[in-house]
């Protein structure tokens, strides 16, 4: 019937303790079906052990499927040889036989109750017994499956009925003496009320229910929300017509006490009068036992859960229809087994023997198993079993409750897999690279084996995901995916470790040859052309490599060195791939010393400008000075840009160094102003200044600090801000023109920019890159950028000018500014390099 965990089943027949910790460590201490065990235990165990009620349930063919021990003993018969066996057989109404079946087939017929009854019976040992019986259909999911017997034996209350009968002469002496309470009714009052009614109803004296109405002490309503007067009046016509009326009815006592009573209303002639001989006799403790089982068959068959019973001897006396729903086994294919033919044949006897040596010693046990359904097919169940115990404390009946946590199961699974998967990619995360790592490490330390870590980071992939949108850079990556997976072994791990960063383990490779193998094949397959949508894109990767045990032999030394081999492949051009050396590790310790150095340089001011003279052609003034940052370095000396700007920029520390630059260049222009020199300023932007939200802010805040006017700020844009800064590039390039300062276009000619593109930008100036100028300058390019520039009525400044015949030719083809070595030599000899100080 039940089965052990699936690490169980999976490791084989194992001598494991079946304990709630080792079945299922994740479960709660408290189940949701605690509560409910709890509740049916109880109930269980009052239907089977009470003595005042015999309890039995049937089917449509009227077989007995369970039965309390007091039904067994009424019915003269072990309780075994009772279910399966038709009701008739064991307790036959005698000459009323036809008349109870017709009752109960019009109660499987309508749903209704049976009126409840006295009956005579005769038990299958042939002994004779009155029965006060109550049949009550019980419903699961709207369809009638059985009804719920209740008998009361009342045979000795018929006998004194009869012999009170027969005692006609001593009538007074019985209604006296009678252990039942007793009353005379007379024209609708109480004449007489013997001591056994006055102790019922706890009156003080005889005058509390003498010359009161019956009904004088019922409540408003009965509990089934009948009237009690009416009801009572009906039910008098019933006993006068008849003789008699028995029923049961609630009644209220002298101190405001509810209670059960059964009342036997009897007409009776007395001195030529009519009267009521009513005798009324406490059933509380009767209906307490039978709501009690009523409650205990309603959450017994209508139960979410599957329940099981058997009896002491583990032999299955009942289920519930959830448990046929869950299983597929029936009342026929369950009944009378012992509990044991269930099983799913999964686990060892010793596993169960473990399991019935807690139930004896705490009559509980509860835990994850796997059970198996009539058709053989396994799930996994919550299965809580409970041993019932009688008055004498004996084990009298084991109960099994079980739940199907199948979706349960399946939705734990799908939150591990999230947990431990790349939502996007569906590959293993850090989380889950991090396990596998350490088991690979484990097993190739025990096997004194190599394995490799590939670190790869995408190549020009920003660009699309900016350009094109992060839908197509999904796709993009999602396909990278499926390319690397088609590049491993099964044995291997592909992993995303977030953005356009990717993590391969190779286990257990037999040299670095295999590694390089793998690499070059990754490098091949990821620079395939990719159709995604109606866009042809193309991309490469750079890799680092790390080796097992030689590299590094924990997971942080081996990821740590992998990146610095994937940074080294980028400085070397890309799309290639590098394993680690010391060589590396020790540029890299050198990069990170610096990147510290450059944050301590911003909060020590330990950076300077340098300004670079620009002058006009014509009449060769002073007309503006590009500002140059230098860093004062406490060790290595004044180092100018090229040694730093590409650290910051990697360390995002672009945005803040420009920020001071543009804040100090304004203030340096403004001292100019102060002394008589209106001079411009130039400050070269980087992409990520340009890029930030706050950019108007900052470039407001640096004129309003040094009250240098709008127009004397220069910014210098580069070809790859146009073409990189996103959709709104123009709308900054208007705010910012809209503040008052001028935009000039750096390193023009070198970019891949179109020249059409320009007459979309409100760019002030073009630079002429220096690149052009060198070897004698490239006189064809130099010669269109200023015809276009003057086109679009554009100032021209030529950066990189070093000798008089470059000056001369510019002068010739009407270029407007220069600067440059040459610049700075004619403005020092001029005096004009002076105003820059």
């Amino acid at each position: 019937m039940f089965a052990a965990p699936q690490a169980r089943q999976e490791r084989g027949a194992q001598n494991v303790r079946m304990t709630q910790e080792t079945f299922y460590p994740f479960a709660p201490r408290e189940h949701p079906a605690h509560a409910a065990l709890d509740l049916i235990t109880r109930l269980i165990g009052a239907v089977d052990q009470t003595p005042l009620v015999a309890v039995c349930s049937v089917d449509r063919d009227g077989i007995v499927r369970f039965c309390n021990r007091a039904c067994a003993d009424l019915c003269g018969l072990p309780l075994a040889q009772v279910l399966g066996r038709p009701m008739r057989e064991l307790l036959s109404r005698v000459e009323r036989e036809e008349e109870h079946e017709a009752l109960m087939a019009d109660a499987w017929r309508t749903g209704r109750l049976v009126p409840p009854g006295d009956w005579k019976v005769r038990t299958s040992d042939g002994r004779e017994r009155w029965t006060y019986s109550t049949k009550v259909p019980i419903f699961h999911n709207g369809e009638l499956n059985q009804i719920f017997c209740m008998d009361v034996d009342v045979t000795a209350r018929k006998h004194e009925e009869t012999a009170l009968h027969d005692a006609g002469a001593n009538f007074r002496q019985m209604f006296v003496k009678s252990g039942d309470a007793i009353l005379l009714v007379r024209d609708g009052l109480i004449a007489e009320a013997n001591p056994a009614a006055r102790q019922l109803f706890k009156c003080s004296g005889p005058q509390c229910l003498e010359g009161r109405r019956l009904r004088d002490f019922s409540p408003l309503q009965q509990p089934g929300g009948v009237l009690s007067e009416p009801a009572e009046r009906q039910l008098a016509q019933q006993a006068y017509v008849q003789g008699n009326c028995r029923y049961d009815w609630r009644y209220l006592d002298c101190q405001g006490n509810l209670f059960w009573a059964e009342v036997l209303m009897t007409s009776i002639t007395l001195d030529h009068e009519y009267l009521f001989y009513v005798v009324v006799r406490d059933i509380s403790a009767r209906k307490n036992a039978e709501r009690t089982l009523y409650l205990a068959a309603q959450v017994f068959e209508n139960s979410r859960d599957a329940i099981l019973l058997t009896d002491s001897q583990r032999q299955i006396i009942s289920i519930n229809q959830a448990y046929a729903d869950i299983t597929g086994y029936s009342n026929e294919d369950m009944l009378g087994k012992p509990l044991t033919v269930y099983r799913s044949d999964v686990e060892d006897e010793p596993v169960f023997r473990d399991v019935w040596n807690q139930i004896d010693a705490t009559d509980h046990w509860q835990g994850e198993v796997w059970s198996r359904r009539k058709s053989g097919e396994l799930f996994p169940a919550w299965l809580a079993l409970t041993a019932i115990r009688d008055t004498h404390d004996q084990v009298s009946n084991y109960m099994a409750i079980l739940s199907d946590i199948t979706e349960r199961k399946r939705s734990e699974e799908q939150t591990r897999h999230m947990a431990e998967h790349d939502f996007l990619t569906d590959l293993p995360n850090r989380v889950l690279l991090l396990d596998r790592l350490s088991l690979a490490l484990s097993a190739a330390r025990r096997k004194q084996s190599m394995l490799a870590i590939l670190f790869l980071d995408l190549d020009r992939f920003k660009p699309i995901n900016d350009t094109l949108g992060h839908q197509v850079g999904d796709l993009l990556l999602k396909e990278v995916a499926t390319r690397l997976l088609k590049c491993v072994r099964k044995v291997d791990t592909v992993s995303r470790q977030g953005g356009d960063e990717f993590v391969i383990i190779l286990a257990d490779i037999g040299g670095i040859d295999h590694a390089a193998h793998v690499a070059a094949a990754v490098r091949q397959a990821i620079g395939q052309p990719y159709r995604i949508g109606e866009h042809e894109l193309h991309i490469s990767t750079s890799i680092g490599v790390a080796i097992y045990p030689s590299d590094g032999d924990d997971i942080d030394t081996l990821i740590k060195n992998a990146d610095i081999a994937m940074y080294h492949a980028k400085e070397g051009g890309r799309d290639n791939f590098q394993f680690f050396s010391a060589e590396m590790n020790e540029r890299i310790v050198e990069r990170t010393t610096f990147e510290n150095g450059l944050r301590r340089a911003l909060d020590e001011q330990q950076f300077e400008l340098a300004f670079e003279p620009e002058l006009d052609i014509r009449s060769g003034a002073l007309v503006g000075a590009e500002a140059l940052i230098r860093w004062r370095h406490p060790e290595l000396g004044l180092l100018l840009p090229e040694r730093f700007l590409d650290v910051a920029e990697q360390a995002g520390l672009m945005v803040p160094i420009g920020n001071w630059v543009m804040h100090e260049a304004c203030r340096h222009a403004r001292q100019w102003h102060d002394e008589g020199h209106r001079v411009m300023v130039a400050v070269n932007l980087s992409l990520a200044q340009f890029q930030q939200r706050d950019l108007l802010d900052n470039v407001r805040a640096a004129l309003c600090e040094s009250g240098l006017p709008a127009r004397y700020l220069e910014l210098e844009l580069t070809e790859s801000i146009l073409m990189k800064g996103g959709a709104g590039v123009a709308d900054t390039l208007r705010a910012l023109r809209e503040l008052g300062v001028s935009l000039s276009l750096d390193d023009f000619g070198t970019g891949y920019s179109r020249l059409g593109q320009l007459k979309d930008f409100p760019i002030d100036k073009l630079k002429i890159a220096q690149a052009f100028m060198m070897k004698g300058g490239d006189t064809t390019v130099i010669r269109t950028i200023i015809a276009m520039a003057r086109s679009m009525e554009m100032t021209v400044i030529a950066e990189g000018v070093e000798t008089a015949e470059q000056l001369e030719f510019l002068r010739g083809q009407g270029c407007d500014q220069y600067q440059g070595h040459y610049a700075a030599s004619t403005a020092r000899a001029s005096g004009l390099a002076g105003v820059l100080h």
